[in-house]
């Protein structure tokens, strides 16, 4: 039995800025049911006032709070531990920031940052690290379907930055138990009754799947044929887009 949903936004319910077919229907199709809904995202692209307003622009009717997101809790962590972080982000995600000291950095976060993955940035970062800094990344994806095609996420500049400052980064959002469970603690459902839905077959399933919630792949955004070979975990159900899961979604709900 289902008795909440996580929506997964990039390659899920859009591409870019243009809404997928079908997505905004069915979007309408889950909330109209009352079912406890959130949108789950490792989407650092812009921060969390601008996505929200970019869902809007789209035709998604979402609260702010339905948003869920691994930048907002990997900087919950920052302030848990009053740690100072140098950035590596996009220049439109620094707002998110804003209120936290970032003087005399003793952390280093990635999150996706484009043009901003400079030598001279990835450089200071990685000094931080090799003087023990700890690296702190809203997720390792490596590549996601943008408007022109697949492009590089945070997960390639992750890994450069451990192999050479030999550290692990402690990952806030998807695939990571944590952030699954914090989004069905944000739900109030039990991991087991709830469904995720996404177009990663590793980062949104697999993770599911793994932190002991159910998991559909839709195959939209990134998925490309095979990709089901990569969840790891038994029990993903694919299908061919949103309005398809929803549908699917519907008739085990309760």
């Amino acid at each position: 039995m289902i008795k909440g949903i996580l929506l997964d936004l990039s390659g899920t319910l859009h591409v870019g800025s243009d809404p997928l077919p079908g997505a905004i229907h069915a979007v309408r199709r889950l909330t109209e049911t009352g079912l406890p809904l959130r949108f789950v995202t490792n989407t650092s692209r812009m921060s969390r006032r601008e996505l929200h307003q970019t869902l809007l622009t789209m035709g998604f009717e979402m609260p702010p709070e339905h948003l869920v997101t691994a930048p907002g809790a990997l900087i919950a962590s920052l302030k848990t531990e009053n740690l100072r972080p140098f950035l590596l982000v996009d220049p439109r995600l620094e707002e998110d920031f804003a209120d936290l000291d970032q003087s005399d950095p003793n952390a280093v976060v990635v999150a996706f940052a484009a043009e901003a993955f400079t030598y001279r940035r990835l450089n200071a970062a990685f000094r931080l690290l090799r003087h023990g800094a700890p690296l702190l990344a809203t997720g390792r994806t490596p590549y996601f379907q943008g408007e022109h095609g697949l492009q590089l996420d945070a997960g390639p500049f992750i890994a450069a930055l451990e192999y050479a400052a030999g550290v692990k980064a402690r990952i806030f959002g998807k695939p990571s138990a944590a952030f699954f469970l914090q989004a069905s603690a944000a739900v109030g459902c039990r991991p087991e009754d709830l469904v995720m839905v996404g177009d990663d077959a590793v980062s949104d399933v697999g993770g599911a799947l793994a932190a002991g919630l159910q998991g559909i792949l839709v195959q939209t955004g990134k998925y490309r044929a095979g990709d089901e070979a990569k969840i790891g975990t038994e029990g993903a159900v694919v299908l061919p887009d949103l309005e398809a899961a929803v549908s699917w979604i519907l008739r085990r709900a309760g």
